[in-house]
């Protein structure tokens, strides 16, 4: 595999450090008064202004017409987005980092389903590669059901408390918007392929929703504050590399391998944040969230192998094909071309 084609690979495992570090990022500013709104407001401000000049100039002679019908589109997008911000931020307030993390790694499974729904993954449950995606999705989600349903002996005690049922709620409700979020963004990539443009369109509407409701929420003025210096540390994190980064990463991604393989890397963030959250909210180490997480482990490589099978397959019918226009297209707009 050469550097080009490790390019993704690498960008998604770096997501994965940079969402443990949002999840740290969101404990600390909010157990110092800021609100879930606020710091969503604060942190998609603060990519929004990072993302205005840097990417128009970077698109600046390859940018297609922005249209009011894609603002449209791009404002629903940006909708699912904020659930998924404000619902996870709810939800990572009363559960454990690993437990967070684990609970989303239902996103590889939403995400397969609906993106064989709006075919933007083959289907051909014949095919040993389809075969190893599904069953790897349904080991994956039973995984995370036994890191929700089971908890069994404790292996490090902690006196933190929790709310694992309705942490878990509200995080399959951000896995969903998240899910849709994805699906609704590879749509997006096929008509309009400035991906930078995108995320600042998403991060300025993300903090318009967010600062009203801020407005409408948070009647006391010191909800805004970045005082002490760990808010405006976290914000900074959040907006820079939460935000800005992550996603720019994310949509960069997700034009040149589909959206099943972004959603897959989720499991790679459980050994990341259980150690994180031991170390530093001493969080409790449950013998569940142990055996759901490696079940959820086994199912990503499955969904995996999957991938690498069928990427293979479409190297090799890419390398004995005559179209060479068609060889370097990106993913998505292969897939564009099929539906054609």
């Amino acid at each position: 595999m050469g550097m080009k084609e490790a390019l993704p690979f690498l960008g998604m495992v770096s997501i994965q450090f940079i969402q443990v570090g949002m999840i740290v990022a969101v404990k600390e500013a909010t157990s110092h008064g800021l609100t879930k709104f606020t710091f969503v407001f604060y942190s998609n401000s603060l990519a929004a202004l990072i993302l205005l000049p840097t990417s128009f100039l970077l698109h600046r002679s390859t940018r297609p017409p922005i249209t009011f019908s894609l603002l449209c589109k791009i404002f629903v997008i940006s909708l699912l987005l904020c659930t998924s911000q404000v619902v996870g931020n709810v939800a990572v307030q009363i559960t454990p980092a690993s437990f967070s993390t684990a609970i989303m790694n239902l996103v590889p499974g939403f995400t397969f389903t609906l993106a064989v729904i709006f075919r933007l993954e083959q289907a051909d449950f014949k095919s040993s590669s389809t075969l190893a995606k599904s069953i790897g999705t349904i080991v994956s989600i039973v995984g995370a059901l036994i890191v929700t349903l089971y908890k069994g002996p404790s292996l490090l005690m902690t006196a933190t408390q929790y709310n694992f049922v309705l942490g878990a709620f509200l995080l399959t409700i951000d896995c969903l918007s998240a899910s849709a979020y994805i699906i609704t963004q590879a749509f997006l990539l096929m008509q309009f392929g400035a991906e930078l443009i995108i995320v600042f369109f998403v991060s300025f509407f993300v903090a318009i929703m967010t600062g009203i409701l801020s407005l409408v929420m948070e009647r006391d003025p010191a909800a805004w504050s970045l005082l002490p210096s760990v808010k405006l540390l976290s914000i900074l994190f959040s907006g820079i590399v939460g935000s800005a980064i992550q996603v720019s990463i994310m949509v960069w991604s997700l034009r040149r391998r589909g959206p099943l393989f972004i959603a897959v890397f989720h499991p790679l963030g459980i050994v990341i944040s259980t150690v994180v959250g031991i170390i530093i909210f001493g969080d409790i180490l449950y013998l569940g969230s142990v055996v759901g997480s490696i079940i959820i482990v086994i199912g990503f490589y499955s969904v995996m192998w999957g991938k690498s099978k069928e990427q293979k397959m479409i190297t090799d019918d890419e390398e004995t094909s005559s179209e060479s226009p068609r060889e370097k297209a990106p993913l998505l707009q292969n897939i564009r071309e099929t539906q054609v």
